[in-house]
């Protein structure tokens, strides 16, 4: 049995968002969100709604025990890129893009 939550167009880049998931990959969900908590980087704090988002999943649809939950799958990909323009020299113009992330979270319970 398995609980899914994701999140779409989150305006952090996911290169970023990938080394906040690295920390909480296959922990249990008490130890990733006490991580997360704690972790100083902004990508945590939408990480950490992620993953209470699937916790709240599991707890209700599932009826699945909060105390055996973990992170069994959580990945970010890239969403759309916002293109804007940076007005330079001589007319010219240079782009500057904005990447948006999608996260991904599954939390299992363990026996």
């Amino acid at each position: 049995m398995e609980a899914k939550a994701s999140v779409q167009m989150i305006r952090i880049a996911p290169r970023k968002v990938r080394l906040v998931l690295d920390l909480v990959r296959g922990k249990d969900y008490k130890e990733a969100e006490a991580i997360l908590k704690n972790v100083n980087r902004g990508a945590a704090k939408e990480v950490l709604k992620v993953i209470n988002s699937c916790k709240a999943n599991a707890e209700h649809n599932f009826n699945m025990d909060v105390e055996k939950l973990y992170v069994k799958e959580i990945y970010a990909n890239e969403g759309i890129t916002m293109k804007r323009m940076q007005p330079h020299a001589k007319g010219q113009g240079f782009a500057i893009l904005k990447r948006t992330s999608s996260i991904y979270c599954v939390l299992g319970e363990r026996e």
